[in-house]
């Protein structure tokens, strides 16, 4: 590269000191490139201008193939130009093929950490630390920063969860999903969104008697209303594992019961804990013996 050039030439002698490493601290934007590559030649000045734009909040780094074949192929590089982004020592994204201007833009904003990435960090230990409403400021300052930021609306959501706030978290994570949302992106996360959700809405049951809706549920023949109010009552409390139980036994008794109420609310759970669980895996089994028997 010419000595003007904002990128730099990477190799074996100094890739690990310069991407590894250097993503610790910021992202490094890593361009797989050859000198008879006319794609290549054609992103260059825009990847150049680019940097100079966002004045050093992400690294430019650029890599010919042609001269480290080894490089080339520990990363997979079938096609060039490749561009890949390193953060804290992993590739977090990438493209291929010589984007416009415009589509570049959008793909270092997305990459690029948020100003408002401390306060979430602050706002993530307080919740840890069960002070939810000093996280609930926080991530609310953090929100003034950068509005369309999924780790500030996901983590005000779980304070807001935490404070019993369930119709307002439920408000605040529509937001992921609202078309005019100011940046239009994939939800990044959508585990911890689902989960969030699933949360938000197994709350309208929250502080419910449940010594007085256990004896409801317990009463024969089933009472699919009274099972599910302290199957709702349970989950809202966290009870998930009692929860269950109450469910399935609405799905054995009346499937149809509340347009199929006991599996979509078992449904929900799931999403709260997660595939990995034990639990859902123990459920699943048992809710499908129970539909297919």
């Amino acid at each position: 590269m010419g000595s003007g050039s904002l990128a730099v030439d990477v190799g074996r002698h100094n890739f690990d000191e310069v991407v590894i490493a250097g993503s610790r601290t910021r992202p490094v934007l890593v361009d797989f490139w050859a000198p008879w590559c006319a794609p290549c030649r054609a992103l260059a000045p825009v990847l150049e201008k680019l940097a100079a734009e966002f004045a050093g909040r992400f690294a430019l780094v650029k890599l010919n193939t042609d001269e480290e074949p080894e490089l080339a192929t520990r990363y997979g590089i079938r096609g060039i130009p490749d561009v890949k982004v390193f953060f804290d020592g992993k590739v977090v994204d990438e493209f291929t093929g010589a984007l416009p201007e415009r589509a570049l833009r959008e793909f270092i904003g997305r990459i690029l950490p948020s100003p408002a990435a401390p306060l979430v960090a602050a706002a993530t230990a307080r919740l840890a630390a069960g002070d939810a409403a000093g996280a609930l400021a926080t991530l609310d300052e953090a929100l003034a920063l950068d509005p369309d930021d999924e780790a500030v609306i996901l983590g005000r959501a779980e304070a807001l969860l935490a404070l019993g706030r369930h119709e307002t978290a439920a408000a605040a994570l529509a937001a992921l999903d609202d078309p005019r949302r100011a940046v239009a992106r994939p939800v990044r996360d959508a585990r911890r969104l689902a989960a969030l959700k699933a949360r938000a809405a197994l709350g309208h049951a929250a502080g419910a008697d449940l010594s007085a809706l256990a004896a409801a549920a317990a009463r024969e023949p089933v009472d699919g209303a009274a099972k599910l109010a302290y199957a709702d009552a349970l989950a809202a409390a966290g009870e998930y594992e009692r929860a269950l139980p109450e469910l399935l036994a609405i799905v054995a008794a009346d499937r149809g019961f509340d347009d199929d109420v006991g599996r979509r609310r078992m449904l929900t759970i799931f999403d709260v804990l997660g595939g990995d669980s034990d639990l859902v895996r123990r459920y699943r089994r048992e809710l499908a013996a129970v539909i297919n028997r």
